[in-house]
């Protein structure tokens, strides 16, 4: 339905032709940009439905004492699936260091969170298909778990703002969820127009530049320089790449189907969708205002160095 689509736009209705440049990259965006707003809004949708009951403050209460593996574990679980880009997962990243939970464990979460989640997991499936999924989703959990594990061997909690410390997180009066179908749909439709007029532009980017990697970037100089499994600097490369390129995990899935259909070995591509949804510039100033630079720095050099270390390996597997 949506390659139909993208046919008619692009070589009925405006004429291209299908071997030239141009047709390709627009029939690129068109079906890609149906494909993904609909399963966008449909997984928000279903998803809203079930998180209405959900608080962080229930989160923060469950997470709360619990010994280190089940707390990380938890908190790994809640940033898989909780559709937030980097920067809206710093503000929930803060309430847990407030609410005195280890920070180690609030790393975990702060990796996992834009990384991975149910709404970039449904439409990676229905664009990369389900190995390369699985594999995204397994790399993730393993790098939030670990990096939590190294960013707590070296005590970052030294490292916290002062005034961090000095929060009082006072309880305050919460209204009764309304738990009628009703209730539950006006929070999911809610769910959908906030993360959807957040993500919107991000995610129309994402598909803009996938579609001019797929008509334009001839497959001769993709192979050159990035399609090599054995191109061992083609990975930090791409890792590099993705720091200042702002994005999401949904956003950036239309560049890693452009990038895979030209032929980037599949280890290149998954640290570059890595590095983008996780190491961007925005989300380093934010965090900044809540750690020192000790911390950031640790931090960034963890995850890039898990991110090359996910490439490579991928690469070697693909052989």
């Amino acid at each position: 339905m949506f390659d139909q689509l993208g046919n008619w736009v692009a070589f009925t209705l405006l004429g291209l032709d299908p071997q030239g440049a141009a047709g390709a990259a627009v029939q690129f965006f068109v079906m890609d940009t149906a494909k993904i707003f609909f399963m966008l809004v449909t997984v928000i949708y279903i998803m809203g439905l079930l998180r209405a009951m959900l608080s962080p403050e229930k989160v923060r209460d469950y997470v709360r004492g619990k010994p280190k593996w089940m707390a990380r574990s938890s908190a790994v679980t809640l940033g898989a699936v909780t559709p937030f880009c980097s920067c809206s997962s710093v503000p929930l990243f803060i309430g847990f260091v407030e609410a005195g939970i280890p920070l180690g464990v609030t790393f975990s979460f702060l990796i996992a969170s834009p990384m991975i989640n149910e709404v970039a997991v449904v439409i990676l499936i229905g664009i990369l298909g389900w190995e390369l999924t699985l594999m995204y989703v397994a790399a993730g959990l393993t790098v939030a778990y670990v990096g939590g594990m190294i960013m707590e061997r070296f005590k970052p909690e030294r490292w916290v703002e002062a005034y961090v410390w000095k929060i009082q997180m006072g309880e305050m009066a919460q209204a009764k969820p309304d738990t009628s179908l009703a209730g539950r749909h006006r929070y999911a439709w809610n769910e959908v127009r906030e993360i959807v007029g957040r993500l919107w532009k991000w995610v129309v980017a994402g598909i803009a530049v996938g579609a001019l990697f797929h008509g334009y970037v001839p497959e001769e100089w993709v192979t050159e320089h990035l399609g090599g499994k054995d191109n061992w600097l083609a990975v930090p490369g791409a890792v590099l790449l993705g720091v200042p390129l702002y994005s999401n995990a949904t956003g950036v899935i239309p560049v890693a189907e452009a990038m895979l259909g030209k032929g980037v070995a599949i280890g290149t591509t998954l640290a570059f969708m890595m590095s983008i949804a996780t190491l961007s510039l925005p989300e380093m100033i934010i965090l900044r205002k809540v750690i020192k630079w000790p911390a950031l720095a640790l931090y960034a050099g963890i995850l890039a160095t898990a991110f090359m270390l996910v490439g490579w390996g991928f690469n070697l597997l693909s052989h």
